[in-house]
């Protein structure tokens, strides 16, 4: 099958066209470069545009067979501060491209949801039937595009899968791409860049939430695993019917457990500073990821250490070609 990965060359959009090509498909990366970056998309054909070109849209969309949307910003804290521009780009540029997809001969559709769509949940873990009640607008635009798709499916019968990610976290194993966001704002990349000096301390927003330890719980998943969730759902979509389907490990991990682990990887001490609370952080987030389990046959195959593991090494990689001199 051909795919037009929209924002291919991010984090876990670039991860994605890897899972793609091992599984046999065709991969077309189309991305603004806004976030993301052209050596991430390296060794796949790049078509640089925006999702508000409808015209250049066009003209790919006649080459593929399904498209994966990857581009949204993502940061939840931002999103607070400046909804204006998640709205304008999370929505207002994703109905584009939706449109352009209307226009096209796609009826496949993988969309890059979150786990913000729940917001602050009354059980836990969390299965798809629980209330959409997002509390930041970052969940809150990413839920209106999960409706939009609702009503072409059943309008339009364009069929999709909305995948509602937990944390995804780690590198590709072979060191080659991973985790590149400016500024950083995810917790083990975080962790690394005060490990080595790229940032004075990490900072941990609350430490006075009603968990275990005080500090927020999150579900981490490898992104090689959601990567391979994303090949697989392509595969369902030739027959299935358009589904919402959660994807973590299933078990959560507190703030401090996370900086002990990495600290065990690393052999390092992570500084760290407490700090207030994030608006829009709800306590506690943790998957039940049983339903993709049931329907694509998918489950989480890296652990925790490996998620460390591999975001570390990328944070090596990463640092080492910063110091080194230009080439001549």
């Amino acid at each position: 099958m051909r795919v037009l990965v929209v924002g291919g060359a991010g984090y876990i959009g670039s991860h994605a066209a890897r899972a793609l090509r091992r599984r046999g498909h065709e991969v077309v990366i189309y991305d603004n470069l806004c976030a993301g970056h052209a050596f991430l998309a390296g060794g796949f054909e790049l078509i640089v545009g925006d999702t508000s070109n409808s015209a250049k849209l066009a003209t790919v969309l006649q080459r593929v067979d399904a498209v994966m949307h990857f581009a949204a910003h993502a940061c939840v804290g931002e999103s607070v501060a400046q909804p204006r521009k998640y709205f304008h780009n999370n929505v207002q540029c994703g109905l584009a491209l939706l449109h352009a997809v209307l226009n096209s001969p796609v009826r496949k559709f993988i969309f890059s949801s979150t786990c913000a769509v729940y917001g602050a949940p009354a059980a836990l873990p969390i299965k798809e039937n629980a209330p959409c009640l997002p509390v930041n607008p970052y969940g809150a635009t990413k839920l209106l595009l999960e409706h939009a798709l609702e009503a072409y499916d059943r309008a339009y019968d364009l069929r999709f899968v909305s995948f509602r990610y937990f944390n995804a976290a780690g590198a590709d194993e072979s060191g080659e791409i991973g985790e590149v966001h400016s500024p950083e704002t995810h917790l083990i990349p975080a962790a690394c860049e005060a490990i080595s000096g790229a940032r004075p301390a990490l900072e941990i927003y609350g430490d006075d939430y009603a968990t275990r330890d005080g500090t927020c719980v999150r579900d981490y998943v490898h992104v090689n695993d959601l990567a391979e969730a994303h090949a697989l759902g392509l595969e369902y979509l030739e027959s299935g019917p358009s589904v919402a389907l959660n994807l973590g490990a299933g078990r959560g991990h507190s703030v401090l457990e996370i900086l002990s682990a990495i600290e065990q990887v690393s052999g390092c001490r992570v500084s760290r500073r407490i700090a207030p609370r994030r608006a829009g952080d709800p306590a506690e987030l943790v998957a039940d990821p049983g339903r993709a389990r049931k329907i694509l046959g998918w489950q989480t195959t890296r652990s925790l250490e490996q998620v460390i593991s591999t975001a570390w090494n990328w944070h090596q990689r990463q640092a080492w070609r910063r110091a080194a001199p230009p080439a001549a």
